[in-house]
């Protein structure tokens, strides 16, 4: 930050310049200084961190059966400590304070706002049957408000009980799915596919490790699967630049082929790819043959602390500290606290049966149908392949949004509270690098004149989905279906924007060993005007700033 700025970022000089240009600019600047995020945003996230683990261990010493940090190694693997850890991080990731929270989770005054919208009737909301009576609708009633309300109750009634029973996960189990029912925002900020899962383990089988351990496993496995794409060695490129760690402009431009004219990855990044692509796969298939403690288990343990250490030392943006955190004690307490354990040792039919939708048949959809399956349910974590949307807002007409009940501004409007105009510039537009250095953000420069129709893209402002999303709909973790079409709805209904005024590019993420991604364009008036499919190959051969 003590850097001097580049004279682009200042306002009145930002706004004469063109698509290309500000995107020459921002992306130049982004190889050297990432995101340009203050040092104070990091110490921020590392206190918060601090607070998840020290919480997690105040809730233990509360507990009868456990106790305190002086006897750790007699009560961490208990049973009930890791219930406690599943429902107090299923917690945090509920009200918001977890993934996708403060500076990092692009979030900077008020940098929790989950919990602040959820709870708040009239809210912006996406239910699944926008038309259905009493659950439908855009804005978020007393009834949405009282589920979610209870189901955070239900996970605090959880952490305070001095023992925990199978019935003790009913009402979590069973207010979630309400939830879902109002608003599909929740249960993917709950973590539906992880946290929530291992609280059906914990209510459906009475000896539950066994099934927690495929969860587990199927969260590695996935994430691996995932990386399978020519997008992966983009987003290792990508986030290593913006590590703020890498002080050496020579590392940082050599993670790109020819910096900064050609931002291809090099073969460093590539090799990275591999080896997390790597240690994605080793990990579950070193834990499926666990037996007992010896080698083979330390070698599991190996892999797994590298394969999350490299994802925290990175410090990436979406602020998933405490999802790591808590994925590093999972393997630990399964693998290395019960090794004994069988896989087949699931004990349930019900059990087994949701496992195999929720680990096999979901994900396998989620892979080859991404439209149809979140990127969380189909765990394709941090892979570079997601959907996506562009707004483009025509003159002042972003300022309608003021119309919408929400619990925090806009990115920018939040930065200039804090920073210099040139500086608030400078670091939102990083952000708009970070997503066109991805081949998905590629497709913005390559429908812009058929978005734009003649009009000079000085006369529009681009706002990445993602940042619509977590100041309209109170969440956002790089689901582009949270800011698709039927957010572009619920936000018109409120909005009344005129033809021409809001514009945005939608892309679907790329199908297991497809080639192509899924475009549409779409006026928030008069609907969708134009769609097609981009071919991957051609995206690589762009530049981010390419244009038409």
């Amino acid at each position: 930050m003590t850097q001097p700025i580049e004279p682009a970022f200042e306002p009145a000089q930002w706004a004469k310049l063109g698509f290309a240009e500000r995107l020459r600019v921002s992306t130049r600047d982004y190889i050297l200084r990432g995101c340009a995020i203050p040092l104070s945003a990091y110490v921020f996230h590392a206190v918060k961190l601090a607070l998840f683990v020290a919480g997690w261990f105040v809730v233990c010493w509360l507990t009868p059966s456990l106790g305190g940090f002086s006897d750790l190694g007699s009560w961490v693997f208990k049973p009930i400590a890791f219930q406690k850890a599943v429902v107090w991080a299923g917690l945090w990731e509920a009200l918001g304070m977890a993934s996708m929270s403060g500076p990092l989770g692009l979030r900077v005054w008020p940098p929790f706002t989950a919990f602040l919208h959820f709870a708040r009737p009239g809210t912006i909301k996406l239910a699944p049957f926008p038309h259905a009576p009493v659950i439908g609708g855009f804005t978020r009633s007393w009834l949405d408000v009282l589920c979610y309300v209870g189901y955070i109750a239900a996970l605090v009634y959880a952490l305070v009980r001095p023992e925990l029973r199978w019935l003790d996960f009913l009402p979590i189990v069973v207010l979630l799915p309400l939830c879902a029912l109002g608003d599909r925002t929740v249960p993917l900020a709950a973590r539906w596919e992880h946290h929530f899962a291992m609280c059906i383990c914990f209510l459906l089988a009475e000896d539950w490790i066994a099934a927690c351990k495929w969860v587990q496993l199927s969260i590695w496995f996935w994430a691996g699967v995932s990386k399978l794409t020519v997008a992966f060695p983009y987003v290792v490129a990508i986030m290593a630049a913006n590590n703020p760690s890498m002080r050496s402009h020579a590392l940082r431009r050599g993670l790109f082929r020819g910096a900064p004219d050609d931002l291809a990855p090099s073969i460093v990044p590539k090799a990275m790819a591999v080896a997390g692509t790597f240690l994605e796969f080793a990990t579950p298939l070193v834990f499926l043959f666990v037996t007992h403690r010896g080698p083979l288990l330390w070698i599991g343990v190996v892999l797994m602390l590298a394969l999350h250490g490299f994802i925290l030392s990175n410090m990436p943006i979406a602020a998933v500290f405490e999802w790591n955190v808590f994925s590093v004690f999972a393997g630990l307490f399964l693998f290395v606290g019960h090794p004994e354990v069988s896989l087949f040792d699931v004990g349930s039919l019900p059990l087994t049966l949701y496992l195999v939708v929720a680990l096999l048949v979901l994900p396998v959809l989620g892979n080859f149908l991404p439209a149809k399956v979140s990127f969380l349910i189909a765990m394709r974590y941090y892979a570079g392949n997601w959907a996506w949307a562009a707004y483009l807002f025509q003159g002042r007409s972003f300022e309608k949004l003021n119309r919408v009940k929400r619990a925090g501004p806009m990115l920018l409007e939040q930065l200039e509270r804090f920073f210099e105009p040139a500086r608030a510039v400078q670091i939102h537009e990083s952000f708009n690098a970070f997503r066109s250095m991805h081949l998905q953000g590629r497709v913005l420069g390559l429908l812009l004149p058929r978005v734009l129709e003649g009009r000079p893209s000085q006369d529009y402002t681009w706002v990445d989905g993602e940042l619509v999303a977590g100041s309209v709909l109170g969440w956002n973790f790089g689901e582009g279906h949270l800011y698709d079409e039927s957010l572009i709805a619920a936000i018109q209904s409120q909005c009344h924007f005129e033809p021409g005024e809001l514009r945005a590019v939608c892309v679907e993420a790329q199908p297991l060993f497809g080639a192509t991604l899924h475009w549409r364009i779409v006026d928030a008036n008069l609907g969708q005007l134009a769609e097609g499919y981009a071919e991957l190959s051609e995206l690589a051969k762009r530049a981010p700033w390419d244009c038409g």
